[in-house]
């Protein structure tokens, strides 16, 4: 399995959109301007999150973006699924397709390295990965002699 830039990228937006969207919402062209991605491409990715309900836009002058659920309720894994689908590393097959050996690989190695994969994606919400931004971009000091 390999995150693609679509969630990539989405999850930086969504830390964008989460970090900016206090008390209103959020366009799509500061979110493109303050994370260098493209607003064509956003469009693309605030589309599919739209869908799952992560995300809700607003209609007019003052429209844009506002998250569709709280920070602490959204975890990492929501956003990628949203973006990506299933996160598993290798496709789920027919039990009655597979041979011993297969079975024994997908019950040893396949299903731990996916249960692995989601526990720690379900794991971290929007809100840590926010609070972590806030943390990092408040130690960026510059100092003057």
């Amino acid at each position: 399995m390999k995150i693609s830039t679509k969630g990539r990228y989405g999850l930086r937006a969504m830390i964008d959109l989460a970090a900016n969207a206090i008390n209103d919402s959020v366009t799509l062209k500061s979110i493109s301007e303050r994370q260098n991605i493209s607003e064509g491409y956003l469009e693309q990715i605030f589309s599919a999150l739209r869908k799952k309900g992560l995300i809700q836009g607003r209609k007019g002058s003052q429209g844009g973006y506002v998250l569709g659920m709280s920070m602490s309720e959204m975890t990492v894994g929501d956003i990628l699924r949203a973006l990506e689908g299933d996160l598993s590393v290798v496709e789920p097959e027919e039990n009655n397709a597979m041979d011993k050996a297969e079975q024994c690989i997908r019950y040893k190695v396949w299903n731990k390295l996916n249960d692995s994969i989601n526990n720690i994606v379900d794991g971290i919400t929007l809100e840590d990965l926010v609070l972590e931004f806030n943390t990092i971009s408040n130690n960026d000091f510059m100092y003057y002699i």
